[in-house]
């Protein structure tokens, strides 16, 4: 472990708990714009390209209603976003001012992918009627591409964090730095595709869940079917995939990070044909009211069900993470992505025997609840990527309380950042709704293919 000669004075309990209440909120607020931001556009401009290739004005409504939407949060993101940076370098000096120039590659390239996706963002917006309708579609596609590649850039960097490399250590220096090697480090695969198929779900789920709440109000026109239908089933063809990419993510996790593993599991001492736990708290060193199922974390961790499972008694206390928040994070994110699996082959099967949503009420109450449930699963899937590599903020490099800015005060600037979020989140709900319940048709730019078409 490096001490970085930057921070000569520690930071109080106090200021380092508010230093990682505040990275905490701010991640967490602003990773589901982030995952819109990801996701929308391409649905955005699947829902033009139907809307043209049937001539269907509800899909083209659809995409103009929704690309109004994505304009609010893009802006709204760009905001916390900025806060982000900022808090990057306040917070954690110990981090930036020794590995800033290892990991600087990957948010310089975001910067430049931003930077062309809120271009094109104003010409998809403000070109509808200035531009042929192909013209106009393709105009769309950097914005999706800029979102996909602005996520992978980003994850890249907090996946080195998990696995750092690029790098030598001399004497307490940083030499020999290759940027590249860092931002392609044994997490990068995993963990970049795991965030951009969590983005689609979010999206996907998350559009769809609005029609489905409007639907059990009675609004069963063929606009809100269409509105549900469409993100739901992007969402739906990427939820399988997604549940393959988390098992390929968890035997990372099991080579890499055995002891974010033994935390994710409730995992105290290392013994062969490990049973996978369901449930359960860990008291006094050990993992108590949990249904365990013989041998099954070692088969799915090592496909071997005599396999090896190292505990946490391998590493001392202080290098352990908080087991319980790690262990149910990852039983919720768990059980989340399980649920939304189920409600992904439910409207399969009903689409393939009768060409139509599923039927009964419990379906929209469940399409409904299930942009939620994949919020709750992106939440909690990261609080085990982060809080289950604790206490290290570098993995076995860095310690977090060794990183933090080590000046006063930092739990008034935590309570200010609170505040700022508040004021977002109530600005955003409130100018979204008003979207919502507004003439179909903006002011500009002109939309004379849906200007007759009434939304009830």
């Amino acid at each position: 472990m490096v001490t970085p000669l930057l921070v000569a004075v520690s930071a109080t309990s106090a200021d380092l708990g508010a230093a990682r209440a505040q990275m905490a909120l701010s991640l967490g607020w602003h990773i589901v714009l982030a995952c819109l931001g990801v996701g929308m556009p391409a649905i955005t401009l699947l829902a033009e390209w139907r809307g043209h290739r049937t001539g269907d004005v509800h899909y083209r409504l659809l995409a103009r209603r929704w690309a109004r939407a994505m304009g609010v949060l893009f802006a709204v993101g760009a905001v916390s976003g900025t806060i982000l940076s900022f808090e990057m370098g306040l917070l954690w000096p110990g981090l930036m001012g020794t590995y800033g120039e290892v990991i600087g590659l990957p948010f310089a390239l975001e910067g430049i992918a931003f930077f062309i996706e809120a271009i094109f963002i104003g010409v998809y917006l403000y070109a509808w009627e200035r531009l042929s309708p192909v013209q106009h579609l393709l105009s769309g596609v950097p914005i999706v591409l800029a979102g996909v590649a602005s996520a992978f850039f980003v994850v890249t960097a907090n996946a080195w964090m998990q696995q750092p490399t690029g790098f030598t250590l001399r004497a307490g220096k940083v030499v020999a730095v290759s940027p590249w090697a860092a931002m392609f480090n044994p997490a990068t695969p995993p963990q970049t595709v795991h965030m951009i198929l969590a983005a689609f779900m979010v999206a996907g789920y998350g559009m769809a869940s609005v029609y489905a709440v409007a639907m059990l109000r009675g609004r069963r026109d063929r606009y809100h079917r269409l509105g549900l239908l469409l993100p739901m089933t992007v969402a739906a063809v990427v939820t399988p995939f997604q549940i393959g990419v988390g098992d390929w993510a968890a035997h990372f996790v099991a080579d890499y990070q055995p002891v974010k593993l033994a935390a994710m599991e409730g995992v105290f001492a290392s013994g062969r044909g490990v049973p996978l736990h369901l449930g359960g708290i860990a008291v006094d060193g050990e993992l108590r009211y949990a249904l365990e199922i013989p041998y099954g974390l070692s088969l799915l961790a090592h496909w071997d069900p005599h396999a090896v499972i190292q505990g946490l008694n391998m590493v001392p206390p202080a290098d352990r993470p908080p087991v319980n928040v790690v262990h149910w994070a990852f039983q919720i994110m768990v059980g989340m992505g399980m649920a939304l699996l189920l409600l992904a082959a439910w409207l399969a099967v009903s689409w393939w025997r009768r060409r139509d949503l599923p039927r009964t009420a419990w379906f929209a109450r469940a399409a409904a609840v299930s942009g939620v449930a994949a919020v709750v699963a992106l939440e909690a899937g990261w609080v085990v990527t982060e809080v289950g590599r604790q206490p290290w903020i570098v993995f076995r490099v860095l310690r977090t309380a060794d990183a933090v800015n080590p000046a006063p005060g930092l739990v008034y600037g935590f309570a200010l950042v609170t505040a700022v979020y508040v004021v977002l989140t109530v600005a955003t709900v409130y100018v979204l709704r008003r979207l919502a319940r507004d003439v179909p048709v903006p002011v500009a730019p002109q939309e004379p293919d849906v200007a007759g078409y009434k939304v009830v």
